[in-house]
């Protein structure tokens, strides 16, 4: 449901065509208002799993103060470095190929940006951590939403094609509302998404990769 929220705050920003500040702090506000009720509920629960296996971890394969903080460094460094070279590359592409931007942005940079996530999902699904795997997917979608557009507005307001709205937020607002019927048992077992659904919804997503792909092509 909250998914479902944000995404419908999403379009309404989106209807006048531009972000702008005003937008921009809203959505950072209510990533706040979740993260603090996320930091509360996490503090208040009882029997957390992840958090169980996570001390577990870190009992079995301690690691030097000095040695985190090194890795942290790289990791940042890393991820600030190719975060940027992923950014230059897509608009070397998006300028030799003269497609949009938004086009590039919507292929070749989300599945980049994505990858990481994919991974981190397909090693929770194989470990039967099925919870941390869909949490990963709502909780970027959710952050996506929030914190870099919100981040973004703030630095800078944005002007919107008009295709963001009519067509990709449609399709995400459609495919947030499946999750939703999914979770609920309509279209399969209660609060479980099986193999046929996700199939389905792969074959979705290759359909508008394909769309994508052909608007490349013609140079749309």
């Amino acid at each position: 449901p909250i998914l479902t929220l944000i995404t419908l705050l999403a379009g309404y920003q989106l209807i006048d065509g531009h972000i702008s500040r005003m937008d921009a702090w809203i959505l950072i506000g209510v990533l706040g208002v979740l993260m603090g009720w996320s930091i509360y509920a996490a503090m208040t629960g009882k029997g957390d799993v992840l958090a169980g296996e996570v001390e577990t971890d870190l009992a079995e394969h301690p690691l030097p103060l000095k040695q985190s903080l090194f890795w942290l460094v790289v990791g940042l460094i890393l991820l600030v470095v190719s975060s940027r070279a992923l950014v230059w590359g897509a608009v070397l592409i998006a300028q030799s190929l003269g497609v949009s931007d938004l086009i590039i942005g919507l292929t070749i940079v989300a599945i980049g940006t994505s990858l990481p996530e994919l991974a981190s999902s397909i090693a929770a699904v194989r470990k039967g951590e099925h919870d941390i795997a869909f949490g990963n997917v709502l909780g970027s979608n959710l952050f996506n939403t929030l914190a870099v557009v919100g981040i973004a507005g703030a630095i800078k307001p944005m002007s919107v094609d008009p295709a963001v709205l009519q067509r990709d937020w449609s399709l995400m607002m459609g495919l947030t509302l499946v999750l939703f019927v999914m979770g609920f048992g309509v279209l399969g077992r209660k609060g479980q998404i099986t193999r046929t659904n996700g199939i389905a919804l792969l074959v979705v997503y290759v359909a508008y990769m394909g769309y994508l792909g052909s608007t490349m092509l013609t140079g749309g």
